[in-house]
């Protein structure tokens, strides 16, 4: 049986409507015209792009991990990642990059963490609450730390 922990992100459905793969010019356009380019002689490929991650499942474990050791909890989370650089957008390493929320989708937002002097898990403002956000427009369902706020 298989005892290992689910991956801290999920692929998205990248096929659904209105999902932007941000997809670039095709070679078919360049490839008569006068002045060549590197791709166009050297054959030069692209880097793989990775679109269609969603890392709510980090900002769930992380939230859930306040006031622990945090060095345990970056262990845990670098061996369910594909790569580090998600957490530190949550966590903030140094005070002055502390926030009190962060944006995470067109309108998810996480409290903002940081690691304080005793290397614990904090959060930046423990006072902050779904009531308080504000949603930028009527349109969309606006969450906080996955409570839906804006809906009066």
């Amino acid at each position: 049986m298989n005892k290992e922990k689910p991956k801290l992100f999920r692929k998205v459905n990248t096929k659904a409507f209105n999902v932007d793969h941000y997809i670039g010019g095709d070679f078919k356009n360049t490839r008569h015209s006068k002045r060549e380019t590197l791709e166009q002689t050297k054959g030069k490929m692209f880097g793989k792009k990775e679109r269609g991650l969603d890392y709510t499942p980090l900002y769930r474990f992380l939230l859930s991990k306040v006031g622990s050791n945090w060095d345990e909890i970056f262990s845990e989370a670098k061996a369910r990642l594909d790569k580090v650089e998600p957490i530190y957008g949550m966590v903030a390493l140094i005070e002055d990059k502390k926030r009190d929320f962060i944006r995470t989708g067109e309108s998810s937002y996480f409290s903002g963490l940081f690691v304080d002097d005793n290397n614990i898990l904090q959060l930046s403002n423990p006072d902050l609450k779904a009531k308080d956000m504000k949603p930028f427009c009527t349109c969309c369902t606006h969450t906080f730390n996955g409570k839906l706020f804006g809906t009066e």
